[in-house]
């Protein structure tokens, strides 16, 4: 037999050295070794080989405009949100499409196949949502933006919020989003998330709410978000990003949440870099770490994927779309030092990353033919090092190549 592409002697994710065979978009065989003829055969000579990396939250559409009109100077969560309003009055529909398509550039180098990016839909001129469904078409078949309808000012807060999220699910936006800790009352958020769920099953689609993204311990919107997926029958449909609020709450009410989230089959998505940045900003001693219960949750049972969140825009100066990054902050901020730690970790940027966005990605046959050979051993080494990204391959077509780095020591000591 003859295959599209063999990537041969990789070491997978679990410490097998196997070969892995690619036809038709798919993967075809893993095995160890595998004597076939192949149209492209790439050495991964021992290096790691894993699924894509996959971002199941991001904001594309604010992605790389750090310093217009100015810059956050309290580096806070509301402050962002007032200069992204400024933003969006300023920028065009050409501005966020190139913006955004170099953000994708730079991330499918990195192997990050899948992005699941929060557009804000309260703009009356509705740009953001046109310019980010182009994206979506420009690099589709390399690279999977899932698209979910985020009313930035409130579902009830934003005049015709509401009304934005459907005319957003009908231009062709893929998931109903919310902000319920941001409606003026906790009533208006509870609403929103009843509002949200019911949507989402009229629709047939997915939920992903920014929820309880706050340092109080009182923001409770998770809980809902549970009962309203199960009473919608949404379960393993729907994700709270961030859940930030999770790290101040009553350690007995964590512990009747995290079953009703497992119950739910509600996935967290928490944000390490971004989180741990823009909260606990109005603390003094001791400052609390900004990042939900991640151990906990993973304990429970609860499906925990990590996001990037934020490059270089109103609520953060800094990434580069490497989930490395985002894992090895994560792993730090959590305290999952331990082997297992690290190695779940790697999972939550990956493969973990993947089942939340519904995404058929792998390394067993009859998979997605996508995958990565990264310049490291095994996954904490690549946390370690966040290494080079040897060869990309997106539904059996190589994608990013680069050469290992190399630095010559002229010092003598």
């Amino acid at each position: 037999m003859t295959f599209d592409i063999l990537v041969k002697g990789g070491t997978l994710p679990d410490g097998r050295i196997a070969d892995v065979a690619l036809a038709d978009g798919k993967i075809a065989a893993v095995e160890a070794p595998i004597d076939a003829e192949a149209g492209e055969v790439v050495e991964a000579a021992g290096k790691l080989v894993s699924s894509p990396f996959v971002d199941p939250h991001f904001h594309m559409d604010a992605t790389l405009s750090y310093g217009t009109p100015r810059v956050n100077a309290s580096g806070t969560l509301l402050e962002g949100i007032a200069l992204w309003g400024d933003l969006k009055a300023l920028q065009t529909r050409e501005d966020i499409v190139a913006r955004a398509l170099t953000y994708c550039r730079q991330g499918v180098t990195k192997g990050l196949l899948a992005i699941r990016s929060h557009v804000d839909v309260t703009d009356p001129n509705f740009k953001t949502v046109e310019a980010l469904l182009e994206v979506r078409e420009h690099v589709r078949g390399v690279l999977d933006l899932q698209l979910v309808a985020f009313p930035q000012d409130g579902w009830f807060r934003a005049e015709g919020g509401a009304a934005q999220v459907v005319r957003a699910l009908d231009a062709g936006v893929d998931i109903v989003g919310g902000i319920p800790h941001f409606e003026r009352t906790t009533a208006d958020g509870a609403a929103s998330v009843r509002a949200a769920c019911e949507l989402a099953a009229q629709r047939g689609v997915r939920v992903d709410l920014h929820c309880d993204e706050c340092d109080d311990p009182l923001s409770r919107h998770v809980e809902t978000l549970a009962a309203e997926t199960v009473r919608c029958g949404l379960q393993g449909r729907v994700a709270g990003s961030h859940l930030t609020s999770m790290h101040s709450m009553d350690n007995s009410y964590v512990a009747k949440l995290l079953p009703l989230i497992a119950e739910a089959e509600v996935a967290a998505i928490p944000n390490p870099l971004v989180n741990i940045t823009l909260q606990g900003r109005t603390d003094t001693y001791p400052k609390r770490r900004g990042l939900t219960r991640v151990q906990e949750l993973r304990s429970a049972g609860v499906r925990v994927a990590f996001g990037q969140d934020c490059v270089r825009d109103p609520w953060y100066p800094l990434g580069t779309g490497d989930m490395l990054d985002v894992a090895h902050m994560g792993l730090h901020v959590a305290l999952m030092t331990d082997l297992d730690g690290m190695r779940a970790a790697f999972d939550m940027v990956t493969s973990a990353g993947a089942e939340v966005m519904g995404l058929d990605f792998g390394l067993e046959p009859g998979r997605r033919g996508s995958l990565v050979v990264i310049d490291a051993s095994d996954p904490i080494e690549a946390i370690r090092l966040r290494p080079t990204r040897l060869c990309v391959i997106s539904d059996g077509r190589i994608v990013a190549r680069s050469r290992p780095e190399t630095c010559h020591l002229s010092a003598k000591f």
